[in-house]
């Protein structure tokens, strides 16, 4: 099967495929069994990251259990801040770490060779494109400018993102000088994961949703747009999903702001606004994720909500956000199952 038949590259060019193709965020995680003993075999996150060999192994398990009509290069976006030498780690119980930014270290920050420090990720998106099925897309992808700088501000996830909100309005032109060297990095990045060979790419401002209108449309739209138009302009046809968590309303011009092929809708998204979104073109999304830990009635109730309010338009069926280690796989096939209409 040639790459124009894979079914969520018919989908990012418009289509309306029936059933819908599915893949999950987070689809290679710890829900999985066979992802927790690769995982402790690897040492530290990171070194799962950029070791090709066990990338590619976790990678391809969900795509043996279920057949998923994409594999998600597994990595983390933090890896960008990781090859701009900012003493990424990630500790147990912690989530990731790293050393906080101030105004003169944006000032001192250099790109280097970070294609290079990153090659270990083209190696396994190289490997993943040779073993996958023919007709399962390869994404990549990386975070968004916003969100990643909200790690890199504060040294750690917060609640809120506080630390970066109340950066940005103190050192307005710093931070606007950060976002704008991450959006040309990232850029960078994923040509080079789609010059490896992956068929399209994600952007995840997974913090877009603690932003008032105008900072949504400075810290969110601008960046991504602009790395969009960096992609396009090195590769015209290239294929990217932008996916803004918790931005609700300000969807409603996200996809002509940013030019991205389709959006991703998290699970709070109304199916009446999404519709209206899909007219437009290709969504994804938006099953809560807590339904598939649920399942049963509430797993199907979901999916066939989704089904009927958007599986007339151009679908790419996913999760409102990842898939959590508390979902048993048995739920997870049952709703592959369901939406490819197979009771």
């Amino acid at each position: 099967m040639s790459a124009g038949n894979r079914k969520i590259l018919e989908v990012l060019n418009g289509r309306t495929v029936s059933p819908p193709p599915i893949w999950l965020m987070r689809q290679a995680g710890r829900y999985l069994p066979e992802y927790r003993e690769t995982r402790a075999k690897a040492g530290s996150f990171l070194d799962l990251c950029y070791t090709p060999e066990l990338a590619v192994e976790v990678t391809l398990q969900p795509i043996r259990r279920y057949g998923f009509d994409a594999a998600i290069l597994f990595s983390d976006i933090l890896v960008i801040p990781d090859a701009l030498k900012r003493n990424v780690r990630f500790t147990e119980g912690h989530g990731p770490q790293m050393d906080p930014i101030d105004v003169d270290d944006i000032e001192a920050l250099e790109a280097g060779d970070f294609i290079g420090y990153l090659a270990p990720v083209m190696e396994t998106v190289a490997r993943l494109r040779k073993e996958l099925p023919a007709e399962t897309t390869l994404l990549g992808f990386c975070g968004a400018p916003w969100t990643v700088a909200t790690y890199m501000i504060a040294g750690h996830g917060t609640p809120d993102q506080a630390p970066a909100r109340l950066f940005a309005y103190r050192h307005p032109k710093a931070f606007e000088k950060l976002l704008d060297m991450l959006a040309d990095i990232s850029a960078s990045y994923l040509v080079a994961q789609i010059d490896a060979g992956a068929d399209a790419v994600q952007i995840f401002d997974s913090w877009a949703g603690v932003l008032g209108e105008e900072e949504f449309e400075r810290f969110c739209i601008r960046p991504v747009a602009r790395m969009i138009r960096s992609v396009r302009t090195q590769r015209p046809a290239a294929k990217i999903i932008a996916f803004a968590k918790g931005a609700g309303l300000l969807l409603k011009d996200y996809r002509r702001k940013t030019a991205a092929d389709a959006i991703g809708l998290d699970w709070t998204v109304p199916l009446s606004f999404a519709a209206e979104l899909q007219k437009e073109g290709a969504v994804q999304g938006n099953l809560d994720p807590m339904r598939v830990v649920a399942g049963g009635s509430a797993l199907e109730d979901g999916i066939d909500a989704i089904l009927q309010a958007l599986g007339n338009g151009p679908l790419i069926f996913n999760l409102g956000h990842g898939i959590t280690p508390q979902a048993d796989p048995e739920n997870v096939a049952a709703l592959v199952n369901r939406v490819r209409g197979r009771r």
